[in-house]
C-alpha cells in the first residue's frame, strides 16, 4: 500500500514557495491550456520530481516546469496535427 505525504510536510517554505512560482511562470508560457487542471497537474508532477532530487532553486524547478511544458505543448501540437490530417482524409474521401 501506498503511503501518501503531504507535499507540505516534505519541503521547507522557500522550496514550496519556489515550486508554486515555476509553476506559474511555466504555465504562463504556454498559449493553450495553461489553466486546465490536467496540465498543471502534468507540470507540477515533473516539479516534484525534480524537488524530490534535490533540485530546489528556483532556476531548477522553473527549468523542469519549463521542461514539462514545452513536451506538453509538443504533445498537443502533434495530437491537433493528427486531428486536421484525419478531417481531410475524411473530407477528401466523400468528394465525388
Amino acid at each position: 500500500m501506498k503511503k501518501t505525504v503531504m507535499i507540505a510536510e516534505s519541503f521547507d517554505s522557500r522550496t514550496l514557495a519556489n515550486m508554486e512560482v515555476a509553476l506559474e511562470r511555466a504555465c504562463k508560457g504556454l498559449s493553450i491550456g495553461a489553466e486546465e487542471h490536467r496540465v498543471r497537474r502534468q507540470i507540477a508532477k515533473k516539479i516534484l520530481k525534480c524537488a524530490e532530487r534535490g533540485d530546489i532553486t528556483l532556476g531548477d524547478l522553473t527549468a523542469a516546469a519549463r521542461a514539462a511544458a514545452t513536451e506538453l505543448a509538443a504533445t498537443h501540437v502533434s495530437l491537433a496535427e493528427e486531428h486536421a490530417t484525419k478531417i481531410k482524409a475524411a473530407s477528401s474521401s466523400r468528394r465525388p
